[in-house]
């Protein structure tokens, strides 16, 4: 529920972190009064249906028209400031048989400033989303491409600190000046370019730019065999390296695709993996052709590992028999290519849910080993520090993958949440879990037990139903069985705010 904050009368709400203060003190309003809310004060003035209030309340659900009428009039109760003697009505007028209004004056807010980021003590870059500059669309996928592996590239020099793809791709399309781009990322260099394929060519053009001094430092043009992009790649990170660094220092080679058509489908499935179960799904489909076209492509096997992880996301747990063809999967990518990072740390994470901890920490290890700057790596090692009990240290790796990923996927959202719910700090978790990031997602569950915790009883079995709706074979034993837990206490922790929101035994 990210959004905006608004002030009106003695009250403002602040829909991205889910309060509304009277005169600085909270409100207890809830979930569906606040979205109902922040609908009405968005548009002030302006006559809002019943059909478009209950969806905002409500997404995606069927609910009676009663069920609105029971909010908004919650909502005039909530706003009647009884010093004042002034009536709820005073803010929000009902248009017979259409809906409702808004009527108080309002002023929106400055949102929270976003800190800047301090540069790290090492050479920082960014690598922006290369631009296709062919007049064919299908060719974005293959200028996506070079920008991801690039920055996978430059990951990989211990030198330097790199921005996560994630991060990179937020400013897709967008028309910034580096300089504040730089600043929102917190590094110091850019690199920017375009890409062209047609014709079994390849033309990029390239530069890295110092965003302190305004220089270039390095600059160059290449059109090659579209046979040769790999080998371009490898050039162009090796005078970024010179460049930053001074000397050249190449990173273990790569399992490089052998056939392009694998590459491209590797390419489009990547950008599915943390959507919708439909997105999911085809991904799937892709990374399965991929696999069959290049049986010895690693990058490959490891998506579409991870295509079974995110399917267990979007069903509400692991099975065993996609447990089974997901570490099979991961087996056969770290042994294609051993000195890929992104490979590692998705073995180590399924071999954590086989609970072969000493080799999921092996495996960890050997991750960060080989990538410092591998964003996901440290997320998912969050996770799996938080249910083996180590809190402080799983939040210390959360705050390490947001930093070289400020803009990251949904799922960081979700870690950061249960993190903060396993450090009982139950509100910076509520505030966490209703972003829109992860709101819609099956975070829902520790969204809930936060609630709980806090004693907001109505919210959290509110939430657990809603996230009952997504995951509706979700029940507290199974979940318990199929998490990586070290800890007994720290499970304890979990299954007492699962209860408390009623989520099913």
């Amino acid at each position: 529920m990210q959004g905006s904050r608004f002030a009106f009368g003695p009250f403002v709400l602040d829909s991205g972190a889910g309060t509304l203060l009277r005169n600085d003190i909270p409100v207890a309003i809830g979930y569906r009064g606040l979205r109902l809310l922040a609908a009405l004060v968005g548009r002030p003035g302006e006559i809002l249906g019943k059909a478009e209030l209950m969806d905002a309340a409500w997404p995606g659900r069927a609910v009676e028209e009663g069920n609105l009428t029971v909010q908004i009039a919650q909502l005039r109760k909530l706003l009647d400031p009884a010093d004042a003697g002034k009536g709820g009505g005073e803010w929000i007028a009902t248009v017979p048989r259409v809906g409702y209004r808004f009527l108080g004056t309002v002023e929106q807010l400055g949102g929270a400033k976003r800190k800047p980021l301090p540069l790290p003590s090492k050479p920082s870059v960014a690598v922006l989303p290369f631009v296709n500059i062919s007049n064919d669309p299908e060719q974005e996928s293959f200028a996506d491409g070079l920008t991801e592996d690039l920055i996978t590239d430059l990951s990989r020099i211990s030198g330097l600190f790199v921005i996560a793809r994630n991060s990179a791709f937020a400013y897709k399309g967008k028309a910034m000046d580096v300089r504040g781009i730089a600043e929102d990322l917190g590094v110091r260099y850019l690199l920017e370019g375009s890409a062209r394929r047609a014709a079994g060519r390849v033309r990029i053009n390239a530069q890295l730019v110092d965003t302190v001094s305004g220089d270039h430092l390095w600059a160059e043009r290449f059109d090659r065999s579209l046979d040769d992009i790999f080998a371009v790649q490898d050039e162009v990170t090796a005078k970024i390296v010179e460049a930053l660094l001074g000397r050249l220092r190449a990173p273990p080679p790569r399992n490089r695709p052998k056939n392009l058509e694998a590459y491209d489908l590797c390419v489009r499935a990547r950008k599915l993996m943390d959507d919708s179960p439909q997105s999911a799904r085809e991904a799937h489909l892709m990374l399965t052709r991929a696999v069959s076209l290049d049986p010895d492509y690693a990058e490959a096997y490891r998506w579409l590992a991870m295509n079974h992880w995110m399917g267990w996301i979007h069903a509400g747990g692991p099975t065993e028999s996609t447990r089974s063809a997901a570490l099979e999967l991961a087996r056969t990518a770290v042994a294609l290519d051993p000195n890929d990072a992104g490979c590692r740390w998705v073995l180590a994470y399924l071999l954590a849910y086989e609970r072969r901890f000493t080799e999921a920490d092996t495996e960890f290890t050997t991750s960060i080993a080989l990538d410092p700057n591998e964003a996901d790596a440290w997320a998912a090692l969050s996770d799996i520090a938080i249910l083996a009990g180590r809190v402080n240290e799983g939040l210390e790796h959360i705050r390490k993958a947001f930093r070289l990923n400020p803009f990251p996927a949904s799922w960081y959202y979700l870690t950061l949440g249960q993190a903060q719910y396993a450090a009982r700090d139950y509100e910076a978790a509520v505030e966490t879990l209703r972003r829109d990031e992860t709101y819609r997602t099956s975070s829902r569950r520790f969204l809930a037990a936060s609630l709980a915790q806090l004693g907001r009883l109505d919210e959290a079995r509110a939430e657990a139903e809603l996230f009952l709706v997504g995951n509706p074979h979700f029940t507290i034993r199974h979940w318990a069985a199929t998490e990586p837990f070290r800890d007994g206490a720290m499970l304890e922790h979990f299954v007492d705010g699962y209860r408390k929101a009623g989520l099913p035994e």
